[in-house]
């Protein structure tokens, strides 16, 4: 089968598609996939060159997200909720290749509504996300978010999330051309661009001088961020895309009352296995409801043979939404 294999520890730029890579071997709880879509993440550039916290062991396939159907011709595990041909979506190890092996506790059902490119990024962004605005921050209806990055995975999926549970969201990011995006698929009430001096200034205006009740920042920016933050406001740490951890004055949380709350989803398996299950019952009903529209998705769908080009355009913040990898073509269409 086709994969995208990591004999060595380098830059995903210098590595070329495997031709004939044997299929993976199925564990105990395992399910054979075939790979329609599959999504890019920018962890998985770290990983491919060591730089990642989990390390895998060389050679491995790269990817972590996925969507395609149960694969014909392979053992399910004992007691397996799916069948051959079942709609599916969840995350292994091993994502950017023709199949995967991926554990039953890590696979869910594709909504019908959805088709495999929009289920491809759903089980990492989507859910962080919901359990930062609403298990770690409390968000409420009515309330005002500011989303940093929002032309991103997560950030578009906060701004969609937030809109859908009745907030105000104004939408930050770098460029007018990604703030338009924002607008256009998102649906954010207010968009800022955070690279002009006093931006903070601006969201302070259009809250009525109260300042956002929730930040949601995906790009080290909280600093910034605490200048237009209201009064008992919930600041989400959600991740480091700058590149810099920052340190944030406690004095600055002291005088306006506010709460810095962390969000590491992936830790959830550990330590709240149950709550995974019951945001992930959540969304699908919000998405399969139509409560909440489907994951905006770059207009550019990459092939495996051009899966360097894409996770460079990911890597150079040249993309919108959630870049995806086509794998296969999907011949019977989602309904939408």
């Amino acid at each position: 089968m086709r994969a995208f294999v990591v004999h060595e520890l380098q830059h995903p730029s210098k590595i070329t598609l495997t031709q004939d890579w044997p299929e993976p071997k199925l564990g105990k709880n395992d399910v054979m996939v075939d790979v329609y879509s599959a999504g890019l993440n920018f962890y998985d550039i770290l990983q491919a060159q060591g730089r990642y916290q989990v390390k895998l062991p060389l050679p491995f396939t790269m990817g972590s997200e996925l969507a395609g159907r149960v694969a014909h011709g392979y053992p399910l595990p004992a007691g397996c909720p799916f069948k051959a041909g079942d709609r599916v979506f969840g995350t292994a190890v091993g994502s950017y290749a023709d199949k995967a092996a991926v554990d039953i506790s890590r696979l869910l059902p594709l909504p019908d509504n959805l088709t495999f490119d929009q289920g491809a990024g759903l089980f990492v962004t989507w859910p962080t996300s919901y359990e930062a605005l609403v298990g770690r921050a409390n968000l409420q209806a009515g309330e005002w978010v500011l989303v940093t990055a929002a032309a991103g995975g997560v950030g578009m999926a906060a701004v969609q999330i937030a809109k859908a549970l009745g907030a105000k969201v104004i939408a930050a990011a770098g460029s007018q051309s990604k703030l338009d995006i924002i607008k256009k698929y998102g649906g954010a009430d207010y968009t800022v661009d955070y690279t002009k001096p006093g931006w903070q200034k601006e969201v302070t205006k259009i809250t009525g001088g109260k300042g956002a009740d929730v930040i949601y920042d995906p790009v080290g920016m909280i600093r910034d961020c605490l200048k237009c933050i209201a009064w008992k406001g919930r600041a989400l740490v959600v991740g480091f895309a700058a590149g810099s951890i920052e340190q944030v004055p406690s004095n600055l949380v002291l005088l306006k009352n506010i709460s810095l709350v962390g969000i590491h989803w992936g830790a959830y398996a550990i330590h709240e296995p149950k709550r995974l299950q019951e945001v992930y019952k959540i969304l699908l009903d919000l998405l399969g409801s139509g409560r909440v529209p489907p994951p905006v998705i770059y207009q550019e769908r990459f092939t495996l043979e051009r899966l360097s080009e894409g996770l460079g355009a990911l890597e150079g913040r040249k993309t919108w939404g959630k870049a995806i990898v086509k794998v296969k073509e999907e011949v019977e269409k989602a309904k939408l």
